[in-house]
Order: structure tokens, then C-alpha cells, then sequence
């Protein structure tokens, strides 16, 4: 059987999805015939690459602010293309997956939406309810819709015209192998300074801000580093230095995964305030790290509190409370949570979807 994972973005990219992705594909590789087809807005990647047993194809894409993500190329090739069996498309939000489903032939067509039904950017939620006729051709077509949370799944139902039946709720899972060094990577941690952390795309909807304006509040034994990239840099950047932080933040990106490991490792606690979120597999990440977070109450955020590992808090963001929050969390226990699954279960059950469907 010959598998197309296609997705906006993939590795080296850092994001939710091109973890999924990635995950789910190397492992898929290992009994079926894969290749991810993928986009590389910039085309500076290579063009082709076998990556861990399976075959990347990068398409030139049209993305301005790392969005949407259009890709003729792409549409030429799968609408060539008549050797899957299953195309598997990822992220609602962006258009491979309308590519994929518009080109759907004799193959299976399954979709993973990643769907939390906004757009991440003022402009681009002004584009969302336009775009929404297109985007529901996505969901037409599919044979079957994975969503990740019970959030995205009650969100999709909600939104489109999908039949319940074909709609499995598979969660995203975390590789165990990555995090086996954890407690020899926290031992060799600095520890005369307190470390945030937050991992994930640079955009205002991630709630970005309200961690640096905490930091403000914060001893100056308090440091934040960011891991990703985004258009929301330069804002986050200026209100930093307005804030006179600037000095206690560190920016990374493009990291490898045993130095993203590391950091989810090192750090006292980890921050995502986003508002919008199908999952949160940062979130995911830390715990496996067992380092304690807090989050929004927000989207499937909501879904991660427990009192115990994962703290939450109430939009509008009280900047005094949150940073009182993140002071008391430092030191947490993190607690086995058993939404918590790796990913060769993860895998095991989008096979199970893949047969049915075939």
C-alpha cells in the first residue's frame, strides 16, 4: 500500500502538525510505502529527500507571513498522481489539504483538520468565513476525519456538514524514547536561574505577550526562552524592551529534536496561554519532560488542566495572578497524565481507520 502524508509545512519547520506528521510517518514507513508532500515556500530545502524510511517531496508555495501556503505545483503532481492508495491531508487551515482533496481519484482520501476555527491573525480570521465554502469541500471528501481532541472533534460536527460516523477521535502521542535521559538532563541545569518556557509558532493568538509582561513582575532570577519563529517576533520583541526584559529573554529556532528535548527538560515551568488550539502537543511534550505547565482555558487547552501538573487560567489574563502562578508552579511535581499515549498506539489506530476505509 502507498500512503501520501500531505501537510503545509514539515521538518526542519517546528510546529504541532509537522511533528504529527513526522511522528506518524516514520513509523507508518516501517510496513507501508510513504511519502510526505510537503511545501517549501522559500526553495531552499531539497526538492526530494528519504528521511528515516519513508520519501519527502517539497512543492514551491506562495505563504505570505508563513500562511496559507498555496501550492500549484503541489496540485499538478497529486492531480497526476494516481499511484496512492490513501492521501492522508493535514491542517484545515491551509491549502494542501484543499489541494489534496480537489485532486481526489480512486484513492482514499482521510483528513486530519488540526481544526480550531480561527484564523490566526486579524486578516486572516476576516478571510476564514470566505474560505469556509472551500474548506468544507475538504471535509466532503474525506472518507475519514481524525481529530485530536474531544474539542476539535465537537468543533468539526458543530461547523461542517460531516457525518459522525466516519469522524475518529485519535489524539497526537509523544515519543517515550526522546525522554528517557530526562533526569539526567534536569541534574545538569543551571540552577541559579528560573527558567519559562514556551515552544511554539511566534503569532499574537498564542498569548505570547501576557507571558512577558509576567516576566516584568517577575525576580529577575526569572528567565524566558522562546523556541520558534513567527511574525509576532518583532512585537514581542519591542514590548520586551519597553518592559526593560529584553536582557531576560532568549529567542531559538530551528532546533534539533534532542535540543528541543533539552530545553522542555531544563525549563521550571512551561507557558501556552493560546487561544486557539486542537490540541496542544507542546503541552504534551512538557509533561513527558515532567516539567509543570500552564496553559489557557481555552480550546482543547482546557482539556490538559488537572490541578496537579497543569495549571489554567481565565481569559482576560490578570498579569499579576499569572505571575504569581508561575512562581508558585516552579518546583511542581509533575504527575503520570494519561492522556498521555505514544506514538506507535497514536499509529496503530490510524492504521485500523486506513483498513476500514480501504
Amino acid at each position: 500500500m502507498k500512503i501520501a502524508q500531505v501537510c503545509p509545512r514539515f521538518p526542519p519547520h517546528i510546529g504541532g502538525v509537522e511533528t504529527h506528521v513526522y511522528e506518524i510517518s516514520k513509523r507508518l514507513a516501517k510496513e507501508f510505502d510513504v511519502e510526505v508532500l510537503t511545501t517549501d515556500p522559500a526553495g531552499k530545502l531539497a526538492k526530494v529527500e528519504e528521511m528515516e524510511g519513508f520519501t519527502v517531496r517539497r512543492f514551491k508555495s506562495l505563504a505570505p507571513s508563513d500562511s496559507y501556503y498555496l501550492s500549484p505545483s503541489l496540485h499538478r503532481y497529486l492531480k497526476g498522481s494516481r499511484e496512492y492508495n490513501i492521501v492522508h491531508a493535514h491542517s484545515y487551515h491551509a491549502f494542501p489539504a484543499l489541494h489534496a482533496a480537489m485532486t481526489k481519484k480512486e484513492n482514499k482520501f482521510v483528513f486530519t483538520p488540526h481544526y480550531h476555527g480561527k484564523g490566526h491573525s486579524f486578516v486572516r480570521n476576516l478571510l476564514h468565513k470566505p474560505y469556509k465554502p472551500l474548506g468544507s469541500k475538504i471535509f466532503d471528501k474525506a472518507d475519514a476525519i481524525i481529530c485530536v481532541s474531544e474539542y476539535e472533534k465537537n468543533l468539526v460536527l458543530r461547523n461542517f456538514n460531516v457525518n459522525e460516523r466516519i469522524v475518529h477521535l485519535i489524539p497526537n502521542g509523544v515519543n517515550f524514547d526522546e525522554f528517557k535521559d530526562i533526569e539526567k538532563i534536569k541534574k545538569s541545569k543551571d540552577s541559579s536561574k528560573k527558567v519559562i518556557l514556551y515552544v511554539g509558532r511566534l503569532e499574537k493568538y498564542k498569548g505570547l505577550e501576557y507571558v512577558v509582561e509576567a516576566l516584568a513582575k517577575l525576580d529577575s532570577e526569572f528567565i524566558l526562552e522562546i523556541v520558534g519563529k513567527g511574525p509576532y517576533k518583532q512585537n514581542i520583541v519591542k514590548l520586551a524592551n519597553r518592559l526593560g526584559v529584553l536582557n531576560r529573554i532568549c529567542f531559538y529556532q530551528d532546533l534539533s529534536r534532542r535540543e528541543l528535548i533539552e530545553k522542555y527538560a531544563k525549563a521550571d515551568v512551561f507557558v501556552l496561554l493560546s487561544k486557539h488550539e486542537a490540541y496542544g502537543l507542546a503541552v504534551a511534550e512538557a509533561l513527558a519532560a515532567k516539567t509543570p505547565c500552564i496553559v489557557a482555558n481555552e480550546a482543547a487547552l482546557r482539556e490538559w488542566g488537572d490541578g496537579k501538573s497543569v495549571f489554567g487560567v481565565d481569559y482576560p489574563i490578570n498579569i499579576e495572578k499569572l505571575a504569581k502562578l508561575i512562581k508558585d508552579v516552579v518546583g511542581t511535581e509533575v504527575v503520570r497524565n494519561n492522556k498521555l499515549l505514544g506514538w506507535e498506539d497514536v499509529v496503530a489506530q490510524i492504521k485500523r481507520v486506513y483498513r476500514d476505509v480501504l
